[in-house]
């Protein structure tokens, strides 16, 4: 599996806080990740990427995408979506806030997919992805998705969802429309209302989350959460001697339990933080 290591409205003025300004990104970690096309499909439609920290203004970066079963050239999609936040994240501008961001780079990766897919040919083909991407900087993770791959938050032996699922069962039932347990069985539920590519806009999610050592946070497709319970990503992290080997056997579970998907996960655990404050977006270490 391929991967790379590779403005906001004026807020009211705060009390600025007490400390010296933040010299860096503060933030320990190790990661481990592991993609597989299942036992179905012959190709692999996920794609996954990184970024390691540049300089004392940039942090991490983490992101999954998922060619969308159905429209031509899914990895295609999928790939160039990653790539395209990959590279506009080593070269944004230092001091950016993380959530700004985020949501200018997703932007930025669906019109690329949009506009690849009508290059494609002379009549152009609907290209389509999913993604989510996780910037971790300081204490902090900055989370934006479009689509139903997802992030968790693995704390205390419990694994909680970050991101809100994209598809038309979902919104009905945010909507009061259909109840989760209608949702589970619904035959339309895998069906997205939000994705990267078919639009020169894309309506992305972005929320910032407080980290803290020994946390594990999980970008997944669907093939993998979609077939692995939280409480087997628990375990698979908890029983596994690195995080390469957890990442391999969540994808190996979602084969074993049903493997009708590609399935492709991100783990990064949580090693250390630098607690900080924000002054007119600038962060500031506390003591």
């Amino acid at each position: 599996m391929p991967h790379h290591r590779g403005l906001p409205a004026e807020q009211p003025e705060a009390p600025k806080p007490v400390g010296q300004p933040a010299a860096n990104s503060g933030l320990q970690l190790e990661f481990g990740h592991f993609s597989d096309p299942g036992r179905v499909r012959g190709h692999n439609e996920d794609f996954l990427g990184y970024a390691e920290p540049a300089g004392s203004e940039r942090g991490w970066l983490f992101a999954v995408a998922d060619g969308v079963g159905g429209q031509e050239f899914g990895e295609v999609a999928s790939r160039t979506a990653v790539e395209t936040l990959i590279a506009g994240y080593h070269a944004a501008a230092a001091g950016e806030q993380q959530s700004a961001l985020l949501q200018r780079l997703v932007q930025a990766a669906n019109i690329k997919v949009y506009e690849t897919g009508r290059a494609a040919s002379p009549g152009g083909v609907a290209m389509a992805t999913t993604i989510v991407a996780c910037a971790l900087k300081h204490d902090r993770a900055t989370i934006a998705h479009v689509g139903d791959s997802r992030c968790y938050l693995i704390r205390h032996r419990h694994a909680m969802a970050l991101t809100r699922d994209h598809t038309l069962v979902n919104d009905q039932v945010r909507l009061g429309l259909m109840s989760a347990k209608e949702a589970s069985k619904a035959e339309t539920r895998h069906v997205l209302s939000r994705t990267l590519g078919l639009d020169l806009f894309a309506n992305v999610d972005v929320s910032e989350h407080q980290i803290m050592p020994g946390d594990v946070l999980l970008l997944c497709s669907d093939g993998l959460h979609g077939a692995v319970s939280p409480q087997e990503m628990v375990r698979a992290v908890e029983q596994s001697p690195g995080l390469d080997d957890a990442a391999k056997k969540l994808v190996e579970l979602a084969n074993e339990n049903d493997g009708h998907d590609n399935s492709t996960a991100i783990l990064a655990r949580i090693q250390g933080v630098e607690r900080v404050g924000m002054y007119r977006g600038r962060p500031y270490k506390l003591r």
